[in-house]
């Protein structure tokens, strides 16, 4: 890719050192173009509305004017965003809650080529405003939606449409009717986000959705089975069943 064609790219980190060590792995990226640096949230926004940046690398925590409220500033459509932390705590789900990725620092080379190539692999898509999809993530109600990866584009995914999440492995799969789709988080983190009145954690492995719940079989040998609407039937484990066996018949 020529210079003209690259994706012209803002680096946005109060800290030096991280906007050093920035730059220097983006100079091996033939496809990215930097076009500048800011080190708090006012200047960025006037690099954004100077330089007309297609990639922003935002730092989330920065004094006085932060990377959300960056965002809040932006007329839509937003530029492509990769959020950057040093507080773990903000590592939840890249895509789907977020912006196209989410990098924890430290990060390498390589952690952040795979942001690059997500970025690279959404070129010419339609995104969700960014600001909508991370508000999803930070607000303090119940979440409502999650954003997930189907093919090369990000699409909302209504909570009440989710029949059940399971963990598996590092990842959460969110089953739907229409299909099954890859979440980048803990289960635990995601409970903590979804209404309890609405979602409740009957295994270790396993969230379902009150509302696709059609009751709790108990079987012959005692053990307490939640069964939805779409006839799957999964195990409540013997921690949780004390809390679901009366329910049960």
């Amino acid at each position: 890719m020529t210079e003209r064609n690259a994706v012209p790219t803002l680096i946005v980190d109060d800290e030096p050192l991280a906007r050093a060590g920035l730059r220097h792995l983006l100079q091996e990226i033939d496809w990215i173009r930097c076009v500048g640096e800011a080190a708090d949230g006012e200047a960025a926004i006037e690099a954004i509305h100077r330089l007309q940046p297609e990639l922003i690398l935002l730092d989330v925590q920065m004094p006085g004017c932060s990377g959300i409220d960056v965002l809040r500033r932006l007329p839509p459509p937003a530029p492509r965003i990769i959020f950057t932390t040093a507080y773990a705590e903000h590592a939840v789900a890249a895509f789907e809650l977020g912006a196209l990725d989410y990098l924890l620092k430290p990060f390498g080379a390589s952690r952040l080529a795979t942001a690059l190539d997500r970025v690279r692999a959404s070129l010419g898509e339609p995104l969700p405003p960014a600001l909508d999809r991370y508000g999803e993530m930070l607000a303090h109600g119940p979440m409502q939606r999650l954003f997930v990866r189907s093919g090369r584009s990000i699409q909302p995914l209504a909570v009440a449409d989710i029949y059940w999440f399971e963990a598996v492995g590092d990842y959460v799969m969110a089953h739907t009717a229409s299909g099954d789709y890859v979440l980048h988080l803990a289960l635990s983190r995601l409970e903590a986000r979804l209404d309890p009145q609405c979602f409740a954690r009957i295994h270790r492995a396993h969230l379902i959705n009150l509302g696709q719940l059609t009751r709790f079989r108990r079987e012959l040998d005692g053990r307490l089975t939640a069964v939805l609407h779409n006839g799957t039937a999964l195990p409540v484990s013997k921690s949780k069943a004390q809390v679901f066996r009366e329910l049960a018949r």
